[in-house]
């Protein structure tokens, strides 16, 4: 049985309600909850989609226990096609994927979270689908060290998954930006497995991506029992750790991408990632490389940089 709940999160200053849609698809009592949901940040829509042609198999499909979808999670950023919310909605937090669990009488997106997790914390599993952008390749992140959210994204299917350390373990930029307050790590300290698919592509709804996170959704809630059958992976995936291989702008310029590199490769220390240039003098500022050796599962293609700026992400793979 399928039913969709208009759930109010929030109240703007001019008393209008931010709504979202809550969908849940009930099947017998003896399967697991399962929370999905997506557009956390409005710009990311390709998980819309995905949750979109899920409803269709959902609807018919002989479910065993229950599964809550919310296609689209913030409705301020989503109205706006942006990352985050302006000053002037949330001052404090103005991105919804730092203060979760939420706060039920904080700032607008605690409150949003907040009535979200209402949802969420009874769930036995948590999928909470992202997109990053055309430059980013395809991969699921889960809790370092935490074999439960590891299963989880093994089952979803992509062949990177990158373990991300939290508490005492993360790093001090870890710490400093606040990422305690993601949902993915909310949900597993809560002892809920949970796992965040970054399916690439903002903006834009993209059939390659679309078609991988559908399948991650079904492969996930088969792993779980949800759906009957077994997930469909291609061989095991990587895993590699998070954070470690960034490699940023040295100074501000126009950044000309090495033509040579391809998103997913195996590259190794000292591998050219391109160039910066002095857009005035066309002076080389930096020709920046793979400072350790892993796979490169982001390369930006926006020209114009500010020194500090990410230029790439390589993914270091555990021994």
């Amino acid at each position: 049985m399928h039913t969709a709940e208009r759930v109010t999160l929030a109240r703007l200053p001019s008393g209008v309600a931010v709504t979202t849609t809550v969908h849940t698809y009930e099947g017998s009592a003896d399967g697991p909850t399962v929370y999905l949901q997506a557009a956390q940040h409005g710009r990311e829509v390709n998980g819309t989609e995905v949750l979109r042609r899920v409803h269709d198999t959902l609807a018919d499909a002989d479910l065993a226990g229950r599964v809550i979808a919310v296609p689209v999670a913030n409705p301020l950023t989503f109205d706006r096609v942006s990352y985050t919310t302006p000053e002037q909605l949330d001052s404090v937090h103005s991105n919804m994927n730092r203060v979760w669990p939420g706060n039920p009488t904080g700032t607008l997106h605690e409150r949003l979270a907040a009535g979200l997790w209402e949802f969420a914390s009874d769930a036995d599993a948590v999928v909470d689908l992202h997109t990053g952008s055309p430059d980013m390749h395809t991969h699921v992140v889960f809790k370092d060290g935490d074999e439960q959210c590891r299963e989880l994204a093994a089952a979803f299917g992509t062949d990177l998954l990158l373990a991300e350390p939290a508490g005492d373990d993360a790093s001090e930029e870890w710490k400093r930006r606040n990422f305690s307050g993601k949902f993915r790590v909310a949900a597993a300290e809560e002892g809920i497995p949970s796992i965040t698919p970054e399916l690439a592509h903002s903006k834009q709804i993209v059939e390659e991506a679309v078609e991988t996170g559908v399948s991650g959704v079904l492969n996930v809630l088969r792993y779980l029992g949800a759906l009957g059958g077994t997930p469909d992976r291609d061989g095991e995936p990587t895993v590699a750790r998070n954070h470690l291989g960034r490699v940023n702008a040295a100074e501000s310029g126009l950044f000309r991408p090495n033509p040579d590199r391809a998103l997913g490769e195996r590259v190794a220390a000292g591998t050219p990632l391109g160039t910066v240039y002095d857009p005035t003098t066309y002076e080389v500022l930096q020709e920046p490389t793979v400072e350790r050796s892993g796979i490169l599962y982001s390369l930006t293609r926006e020209a114009t940089v500010v020194g500090g700026d990410k230029l790439a992400n390589v993914a270091i793979p555990r021994d």
